[in-house]
């Protein structure tokens, strides 16, 4: 049996979320300076106060802190370090000596972008660099999306409130296509994840657009819209490239090579050809930078050979923006996106850890920054990873980089 202790329930995100992790698999404790507002709030739990918290923790897989002061408090700046600092690492203390195995810490997606400047950003930040820097017991800290409740909306969410509840949903679908959310039922399903998997480091929580379908029409125009401006615009360009690789070096103008996407399915991934024939099939990172042709090279460094990948917009087994898709032998990198929910979204021609200079040298790190960008995605984001690669922003290509 799963046991997991949370702390600071008693707030909207608790309130939310509490009610979907207590079932037979799981025992719950919940831990609040008012034990007995929790009964009242959460029936049938069982519930102590700080000073028995060490003693109800004992040996828990996930130790969740939820107490914050949160970003529209009227409070002072020594008011939030108060809490969303000092007694974060009291708990930390507390969790330690019961042998909880992993302490979770939640964040909100601000933390570490300009808002960083307000009393909750800066404090939320300092405890999080607290954290960094402790390894006796594991730390996993969740930066979660705004909560969208079943019922009610908080924050600058809470607008909605005020329409009709069968405009409601559209609403959100329009707002979360541009604005990342959450539902409670994704957080719960993040902290059993963690429970587990006695997870560490930093994830990013939102509802990752599963369902949207406003999202997934603007990404479906957004496609669609980039492939056939490329076909009625660049067909010269098209022809003109595919001559110059079929006439400068043996082997045909395009390059056909079996790549993992959605759900882990098999497809044929098109590019135009910039290696030599019989170069083996491996990832790019692990290919010498002779085995460029003389014109793939300017093929790459221009993203020209990437354009026939317009037949996989149209096949729709890839996007536009999305994470790179690897090669079937690339395992531990499978295993990895697999693990972190990577594999249910299509892969993309461009992504956030492309322009951040993560390739498949580094699988786990890439598994992560893929499982980021799901979390973080929304029309204007996407929008943004394709002007910035249009930009040449990013580190450039592993093959040209690999010297004798």
């Amino acid at each position: 049996m799963m046991k997991i202790v949370i702390v600071g329930g008693t707030g909207f995100v608790g309130q939310q979320v509490i009610p979907l992790i207590g079932h037979k698999d799981v025992e719950l404790v919940l831990a609040g300076r008012d034990p007995e507002k929790l009964r009242l709030l959460f029936p049938g739990v069982t519930v102590c106060g700080y000073d028995d918290l060490v003693e109800a923790s004992r040996s828990a897989d996930l130790f969740v802190n939820l107490a914050v002061v949160n970003n529209d408090s009227q409070a002072t700046e020594e008011e939030y370090r108060a809490v969303n600092v000092t007694f974060m690492q009291e708990l930390y203390g507390k969790a330690q000596s019961a042998g909880a195995k992993v302490f979770c810490q939640f964040s909100t997606f601000i933390v570490g972008r300009s808002s960083q400047a307000t009393p909750y950003g800066k404090t939320k930040a300092e405890a999080e660099e607290w954290l960094a820097g402790k390894r006796d017991l594991p730390v996993i800290i969740m930066r979660i999306a705004a909560v969208a409740g079943d019922n009610k909306l908080r924050g600058k969410l809470a607008i909605l409130n005020k329409l009709p509840a069968f405009l409601r949903l559209s609403a959100l679908h329009f707002l979360s296509a541009l604005r990342p959310v959450v539902r409670p039922g994704d957080v719960a399903d993040s902290l059993f994840w963690a429970a587990r998997n006695r997870a560490h480091g930093t994830v990013f929580v939102s509802s990752r657009q599963i369902g949207n379908w406003v999202y997934g029409l603007g990404k479906f125009c957004l496609d669609i819209g980039f492939a056939l401006a490329v076909l009625i615009l660049l067909w010269w360009l098209l022809l003109f490239a595919y001559f110059a690789v079929r006439f400068s070096s043996q082997g045909p103008g395009l390059f056909i090579q079996d790549r993992v996407g959605l759900d882990g399915r098999v497809f044929q991934c098109y590019k135009f050809r910039t290696m030599q024939v019989g170069t083996p099939q491996r990832g790019t990172h692990e290919l010498r930078g002779t085995s460029l042709t003389p014109i793939g090279a300017f093929l790459r460094k221009t993203k020209i050979d990437e354009l026939p990948q317009i037949i996989n917009l149209l096949m729709r087994n890839m996007s536009l923006v999305g994470p790179r898709p690897c090669l079937p032998m690339q395992t531990l990198l499978i295993e990895e996106r697999k693990k972190l929910g990577v594999l249910r979204v299509l892969p993309g021609i461009t992504g956030l850890s492309q322009l951040r200079g993560i390739d498949m040298s580094t699988p786990v790190e890439l598994a992560k920054s893929d499982a980021e960008y799901i979390a973080l995605r929304t029309l204007p984001y996407d929008i943004k990873m394709v002007l910035l690669t249009f930009l040449g922003k990013g580190f450039g290509d592993p093959a040209q980089r690999t010297s004798d």
